[in-house]
């Protein structure tokens, strides 16, 4: 029951310097905030109080960014923020105020369709949704969500799919902003007054989204498309995400597994026996 508070305390102890040289850099450094160790994870403390969505520098309004330097960097994608997990030497350029240069990938239109059914969850849409792209193959290429069906994932859906970038391999999976980006904007407590310059900013220059509008889809290098139709539940692993089965064929999988590891375990049993007689010969 006290494991949290033991890992705290171990934790200080280990990196008690490191604790001391941050704490000067917040209030030395301009534009530095530090979030105190057991806050809680960062990607989700970044998604419910950070990210600003848009700017506003010297009465510029421009559309937030972000790098970090982990792979579920993406994560913030779900909240219409352009992401993704870089190397340290790169975030440490950053620090200093270097740009992030790259050459501009692919980018994949993932269209959604269709309603989602009763007896489907969120996790049923993510876990299909990995596996479908892991077999499309996006690794190093950016991926949009689009299309009517979206409007039916929450935020935390969207989030959660984006976190998931690293598992089916590509670089940001990004939903824009929306009228529920906006209601996630407002139920996090987010300033009013930033709100209604966040979405007066982003439908001015037309980066507001309303799914339902096929004239708003934006042009593709290529397009894969999913019905949330055909979502069933499912489940995964037991290590890898994109190792989906479908509960109706659950039993049927397992007994594959089992039968094809009872073959070799026989196999070995045979070739065992098989030494054990010339032994005796």
């Amino acid at each position: 029951s006290d494991a949290l508070q033991k890992n705290q305390e171990v934790e200080f102890e280990r990196n008690s310097e490191r604790f001391v040289f941050l704490k000067w850099g917040a209030q030395a450094l301009k534009n530095m905030l530090i979030v105190p160790p057991g806050s809680g994870i960062v990607h989700q403390v970044n998604l419910e109080y950070l990210a600003r969505v848009v700017f506003d520098k010297d009465n510029l309004l421009f559309p937030d960014s972000l790098v970090g330097t982990d792979s579920h960097t993406t994560m913030i994608n779900g909240l219409g923020v352009v992401g993704w997990g870089v190397g340290g030497i790169e975030a440490e350029a950053v620090m200093l105020g270097q740009a992030v240069s790259m050459v501009l990938p692919k980018v994949v239109g993932y269209r959604i369709t269709g309603t989602l059914s009763p007896l489907a969850t969120s996790t049923d849409v993510v876990l299909t949704i990995t596996k479908h792209l892991r077999q499309v193959g996006v690794v190093g290429k950016f991926v949009e969500f689009y299309g009517p069906g979206v409007e039916q994932l929450s935020l935390a859906d969207r989030a959660t799919i984006s976190n998931m970038c690293p598992e089916y391999g590509a670089t940001i999976g990004f939903f824009p902003v929306d009228d529920i980006t906006i209601g996630y904007l407002r139920q996090t407590n987010r300033e009013e007054k930033k709100i209604a310059q966040i979405e007066a900013y982003l439908k001015a220059v037309k980066m507001y989204r309303n799914f339902a509008d096929a004239s708003q889809d934006p042009v593709f290098s290529e397009i894969v498309e999913m019905d949330l139709g055909d979502v069933v539940p499912s489940v995964s692993g037991p290590k890898r995400p994109h190792d989906r089965v479908s509960v109706s064929d659950l039993r049927d999988d397992f007994l594959q597994c089992l039968g094809s590891k009872l073959r070799v375990e026989l196999r070995s049993v045979v070739f065992s026996w098989t030494l054990l007689d010339k032994g005796q010969d």
